[in-house]
């Protein structure tokens, strides 16, 4: 069991019930990383369902929950014989903190019938960057469980030269040597810095509503992240994000929407 499974284990107490514990290191500033704690209320969802993949999540970020315990409860609500639908709760201290429906399947090894070329192209792995590592009191743990490598234009608002447009895009991998998984698909879908930051703009950006899709079970080896914006307006923006393998297939896709980072 690497690190991350332990961070995101879900024990099972009773019928549609489980006990989780909030992992301090994947904290961005304070706050947990949203694809992290997704991971986490996966890994009850799934374990309740007679499937095998969380094939789409939608969720919906109510509250900011804090690292320690929790619990994840999952309610079925429908089940058929290729997909199973249920209606799963992150609760803290009694609270409700996220809101999710997730659908699970069953995912073979099949090749496409059609897959679109990626949103952009990427350069070398050699021509990309790692983003400076973050100072001890800053809280940014979320940095050391994962290495991203990132194409130079998307973080030019480090030099205060942002390219202007939402936009992110990066290499991924689990700094734990780990094959992916669709739960480290649940934390690669939220693990670039938002895209508004590209756009000029700073600080925390909390999401509000985060959906993904698994695609296709990947293979081993590092992930592209490939994230865009299309609207930054009234202090909201959305961020989309495709995922291909080592392989260069499409894995996963994500779209969220959030508030402009502010503090």
């Amino acid at each position: 069991m690497t690190k991350f499974d332990e961070a995101t284990q879900a024990i099972r107490v009773e019928e549609g019930c489980y006990d989780v514990c909030l992992d301090p290191g994947y904290a961005i500033g304070g706050p947990l990383n949203g694809g992290y704690l997704l991971a986490v209320i996966l890994r009850a969802a799934v374990d309740a369902s007679p499937f095998e993949h969380p094939v789409s999540t939608a969720a919906q970020f109510l509250k900011a929950p804090v690292p320690g315990p929790a619990q994840v409860r999952v309610e079925p609500i429908k089940s058929g014989r290729t997909a199973a639908f249920a209606r799963a709760t992150l609760v803290q201290d009694g609270v409700a903190q996220i809101e999710s429906l997730i659908t699970t399947a069953t995912l073979n090894e099949a090749e496409p019938v059609y897959t679109a070329e990626p949103a952009y192209g990427m350069p070398d792995i050699e021509d990309c960057v790692k983003l400076p590592d973050p100072k001890p009191e800053s809280n940014m743990t979320l940095n050391a469980q994962m290495e991203l490598l990132f194409d130079p234009p998307t973080i030019g608002w480090l030099k205060g030269e942002p390219s202007r447009r939402p936009e992110s895009r990066a290499y991924f991998r689990m700094a734990e040597p780990q094959d992916p998984d669709p739960y480290v698909l649940a934390l690669a879908v939220d693990a670039l810095p938002p895209v508004v930051f590209s756009a000029g703009m700073r600080g925390w950006a909390p999401t509000v509503e985060l959906t993904w899709h698994l695609r296709a079970l990947p293979a081993p080896g590092r992930l592209t992240l490939l994230g865009s914006g299309r609207l930054v307006s009234d202090g909201w923006f959305d961020e989309d994000v495709e995922v291909r393998d080592s392989a260069g297939r499409l894995v996963a896709q994500s779209r969220q929407l959030a508030r402009v980072g502010r503090g």
